[in-house]
C-alpha cells in the first residue's frame, strides 16, 4: 500500500537564521499513529507546520514532500486551500491562540465546515453540534454559542479537535493534542484518533513530549534532537532505544514509586548532531 505521506531530506530555514531549524528528515507516514517527540525547540512542531504549509517566514526544501497525489512541495496556495483543512488537517496546541477570540466556538466549526462542504448553515450546525458531542462537551448546543474565552483550557482543546475532525481528513497532525486534558477526557480523545485510524483508515502524526502517552498509544516514534531525525523505532521498542538521546530522555521521566533523587541531567556531545550518534547519555 502506497504511504499517504513521503519526506525526505526535509530542511527548513528560517529567514535570517545562520542555521536550519529542520535539517535533513525524512520519513513516511502509511495508514498508522506515528509519534515525534524531542524537547522543545528539537523541530517537531515546524515539521508538522511545514507539511501543512504554514510557514511563510522560513525557506523550505526537500527531495520529496508528497501528501497522497499532492506534491506539498510546488502546490499553489490555491491548491492548499483544496487540501488544507478538509484532507488534511492540524490540530494546533493552544486553543487561546487558535480559535477567534471575537466569534463563537461552534461558528467557527461551523465555518470550517462550510469552507469544504457544501451545505445550509443548518446543517453545518448540527454537525458542529453532534462533533463537539463525540468529543465528549456535555450540553454541546450551549458550548456551541459561547465564546473562547468562556470554555476552560480543556474545553477550548476539544473545540479544535472536533474543529479538525468534522471533515473526516486522510492525515491529521496533533500537535500535544491532550496536553490541557485531564486524564479521563484525555483517554476519551484518544480513542476518538484511535478510531479514525483503525476505522477510517488515516494517517496519524502525533507531536509530543510525553513519552509515556507515545509509547502507549503510537505505532512507530521519530526521535529528534537539534532539527535532526536522530534515532527512528517501533513505538513497543522505544525502552530499547539505542541512540543516547533518546535513553537520557527516558531516564529523566519521573516515576511513581521511583527514586526521590534528583533526576539525571542529559550530558549533550557534538556527536549527536550527526544521525543515529551513540555515546554515553548521562
Amino acid at each position: 500500500m502506497d504511504p499517504i505521506l513521503e519526506v525526505k531530506n526535509l530542511s527548513i530555514r528560517y529567514h535570517g537564521a545562520p542555521e536550519p531549524a529542520v535539517r535533513n528528515v525524512s520519513f513516511t507516514l502509511g495508514r498508522e499513529r506515528l509519534g515525534i517527540v524531542g524537547e522543545s525547540g528539537s523541530g517537531k512542531s515546524t515539521v508538522g507546520r511545514a507539511i501543512m504549509r504554514l510557514i511563510d517566514s522560513a525557506e523550505i526544501t526537500a527531495d520529496t514532500m508528497r501528501f497522497e497525489d499532492v506534491d506539498l512541495l510546488n502546490a499553489s496556495e490555491r491548491q492548499m486551500l483544496k487540501v488544507r483543512g478538509k484532507r488534511m488537517s492540524m490540530i494546533l496546541q493552544d486553543p487561546k491562540f487558535s480559535l477567534n477570540p471575537i466569534q463563537r466556538c461552534g461558528h467557527q466549526i461551523a465555518e470550517a465546515y462550510r469552507t469544504h462542504v457544501r451545505c445550509s448553515k443548518a446543517e453545518a450546525r448540527a454537525k458542529a453540534v453532534k462533533m463537539l458531542e463525540q468529543v465528549h462537551i456535555r450540553d454541546p448546543e450551549r458550548v456551541y454559542d459561547l465564546y473562547p474565552h468562556e470554555v476552560s483550557g480543556g474545553m477550548g482543546q476539544r473545540v479544535m479537535i472536533a474543529m479538525m475532525l468534522l471533515t473526516s481528513p486522510d492525515l491529521v497532525i496533533a500537535d500535544e493534542p491532550t496536553s490541557a486534558l485531564d486524564v479521563t477526557v484525555r483517554l476519551q480523545v484518544l480513542r476518538i484518533l484511535d478510531g479514525l485510524v483503525k476505522d477510517k483508515g488515516i494517517g496519524l502524526v502525533m507531536i509530543s513530549h510525553d513519552l509515556n502517552l507515545v509509547r502507549a498509544f503510537c505505532d512507530r516514534v521519530l526521535i529528534m534532537y537539534a532539527g535532526r531525525l536522530v534515532e527512528t523505532l517501533d513505538a513497543r521498542d522505544l525502552n530499547n532505544a539505542q541512540h543516547p538521546y533518546t535513553r537520557g530522555l527516558l531516564a529523566a521521566q519521573p516515576r511513581i514509586g521511583g527514586s526521590r533523587a534528583p533526576l539525571p541531567v542529559l550530558n549533550r556531545q557534538d556527536s549527536w548532531l550527526t544521525p543515529q550518534a551513540q555515546g554515553d547519555a548521562l
